[in-house]
């Protein structure tokens, strides 16, 4: 039988503790304030009527599995330092299939944005609830073609031996087939493209709209840049790698600490912005949301 490994660098047990703390602690916080949110949406109708909340929970929902997917492999590598393939194969999927969501979703949104502003007696028949999940659906299919192919690629080439293997979570290593970060890397580009056009449309559009709804207008070019914001912050994952590898040849015997300083700046710090964005900001979802905060 063939034999995989993964060389895998270790902190001290306290330093080790302090790490797995501080990351359980936010993601417990961040999925709190994001599982009120979602319990906000379920208890009142006049959320799940309106698609641009429905939007808005499903990028609440695919935070809170990438946070969640995010902290379990953190604190996984820490008690068994490395994961059986197969299982690691399983949670990148789910992981991978939440971040190709957040950013349609966010285009999406802006585009609701946008027909809710320059074609305002047109939004209710536009953007209507049964399209809305109709989107979400496609979101998930255009994920699903995302990482199938990788799926069955490495079935394909792998060895049973590696599938029994054990490893350090990472896709590099689970992934393996250099031809399959370059289709990657292009399916990502071109969907940013298509993503960040969007975004530069409706916002644009926004602001060459009518002044009589100047009010209006103000609100929804914030939300856009919004929008913009979190897809920057969406972006940073792809990046994750490069941030790691660049920083570890400057400090090479500091490759534990950044590994975990930029695990938590990608990944866990931006889930907290959703909620600002709507559960703060929006005076409809806060007037809500009070009721189910402790005070």
């Amino acid at each position: 039988m063939s034999n995989f490994t993964t060389v895998v660098y270790r902190d001290s047990l306290n330093v080790a503790i302090i790490k797995n703390v501080v990351t359980v602690v936010l993601c417990i916080f961040i999925n709190f304030i994001n599982g009120t949110l979602v319990h906000t949406f379920r208890k009142h109708q006049v959320f799940n009527m309106n698609p641009r909340y429905i939007l808005y929970i499903h990028l609440v929902l695919n935070d809170m599995i990438l946070l969640t997917t995010f902290t379990l492999v953190h604190v996984l590598s820490y008690i068994v330092y490395t994961l059986n393939v197969s299982f690691c194969m399983f949670l990148l999927s789910i992981a991978i299939l939440s971040n190709v969501n957040n950013p349609f979703t966010l285009a999406v949104m802006a585009v609701e944005c946008y027909i809710a502003v320059c074609f305002p007696l047109r939004h209710s028949l536009i953007c209507t609830v049964r399209k809305t999940y109709a989107v979400i659906g496609l979101m998930w299919l255009i994920g699903l073609l995302t990482v199938l192919p990788d799926i069955f690629n490495a079935l394909a080439t792998e060895s049973l031996d590696f599938f029994r293997s054990r490893v350090f979570c990472f896709s590099a290593n689970i992934f393996r087939n250099p031809m399959l970060k370059e289709r990657r890397d292009v399916s990502n580009i071109v969907c940013l493209v298509i993503i960040w056009l969007t975004l530069f449309y409706t916002y644009f559009q926004i602001i060459c709209a009518a002044k009589l709804a100047a009010a209006d207008n103000k609100k929804a070019r914030n939300t856009v840049l919004l929008h913009g914001f979190q897809l920057l912050l969406c972006m940073l994952t792809y990046v994750f790698f490069l941030s790691i590898e660049g920083l570890t040849f400057i400090f090479p015997r500091g490759v534990l600490t950044i590994r975990f300083i930029i695990s938590i700046l990608i990944h866990v710090l931006p889930r907290l912005i959703s909620p600002l964005v709507y559960g703060l900001r929006d005076k409809m979802f806060r007037k809500y949301l009070r009721k189910y905060l402790p005070s």
